[in-house]
């Protein structure tokens, strides 16, 4: 597979309520298998198998016209796939040497929300093709894929029970996930130093891992590239915030709200004013804070009436 057209996937650059890492590592990370599928379509949507979004995780529960006939089709579908994967799971067990039987299989399990069992057959696939770049990226895949699996599970324990134990372990979870997709990335880049996309990736996940200085330091060497730049520019911000550097911060925050060269993505500057305009407050500086709160007024409007056109 092609690297370059199944990246993993970051949190929407398009949307700036992203600040909090605990929000992004709880809401990061993967399914169809392949060259099949539009590189463009989400998993869910015929796409690639590659590491996706929360919100493309999350199974939509779209209207129905007919819910009996859609129930109906999905049983169906469920007996299909059912037949298929025991079909696979014989075949390979009398063909191990099968690549193509393990990547359909594979990818069965994951639609299946079951990733264990794709990356312990994946695993298996890579003991007999150590060289295959599809089985290789798959498994990261599916490494990903568990990872997050853990952590939304500890995530919704932890909202029910209130305790000490389930606070630790949804500590551990994200910490999991935070170097599992440190792990990906170095791997990805040392494949192909050229998928500058990793980059950010990586910071983005030390900064979930609370290596801020680090994730500051890669951010960095982004800022330059138009394409990265306000993503890399409030990266940095967010590290800075953390470590209690709040004027430093604003700094950044104004390469991302104010800058005329590269204009970030209108959600990402309303996130960037509106710190800016809680920062002012925090430092007493009313004249700068009028400023900011001029800007954040013009970037809603903007907003609400781009979303008013979509809507009509």
């Amino acid at each position: 597979m092609n690297e370059s057209q199944s990246p993993i996937r970051s949190v929407d650059r398009d949307r700036g309520d992203t600040l909090s890492g605990d929000d992004a590592a709880a809401s990061h990370a993967s399914q169809s298998t392949g060259e099949a599928g539009n590189p463009n379509l989400s998993p869910l949507e015929g796409g690639r198998w590659r590491p996706v979004s929360p919100d493309e995780l999350l199974r939509r529960n779209t209207a129905s016209s007919d819910p009996e006939n859609d129930e109906a089709s999905q049983q169906n579908q469920q007996r299909v796939r059912l037949q298929r994967r025991q079909e696979l799971e014989h075949k390979l067990k009398a063909n191990p040497t099968d690549l193509e039987g393990y990547l359909e299989l594979a990818a069965i399990y994951r639609d299946e929300h079951r990733p264990i069992e794709a990356k312990r057959l994946l695993q298996q696939a890579k003991q007999i093709f150590p060289d295959d770049e599809q089985i290789t990226w798959e498994l990261e895949e599916a490494v990903l894929a568990r990872s997050l699996q853990q952590l939304r599970e500890v995530s919704d324990l932890a909202k029910r029970v209130n305790s000490a134990d389930a606070d630790r372990e949804l500590e551990r979870s994200r910490s999991d996930w935070a170097h599992r997709r440190m792990e990906v990335c170095r791997a990805r880049l040392e494949r192909d130093p050229s998928q500058v996309n990793y980059r950010l990736l990586l910071a983005e996940a030390k900064f979930d891992a609370e290596l801020f200085d680090d994730a500051f330091d890669d951010a960095g060497r982004l800022v330059e590239l138009d394409e990265y730049s306000a993503a890399a520019h409030f990266l940095r911000a967010r590290c800075l915030l953390s470590n209690g550097k709040d004027l430093e911060a604003m700094k950044e925050l104004r390469a991302v709200a104010l800058r005329r060269a590269v204009v970030a993505p209108p959600a990402l500057r309303r996130t960037a004013l509106r710190h800016l305009v809680e920062l002012s407050e925090k430092l007493s500086l009313p004249s700068t804070g009028k400023l900011y709160r001029e800007q954040l007024n013009h970037v809603e409007q903007a907003i609400a009436a781009e979303q008013q056109s979509a809507a009509k």
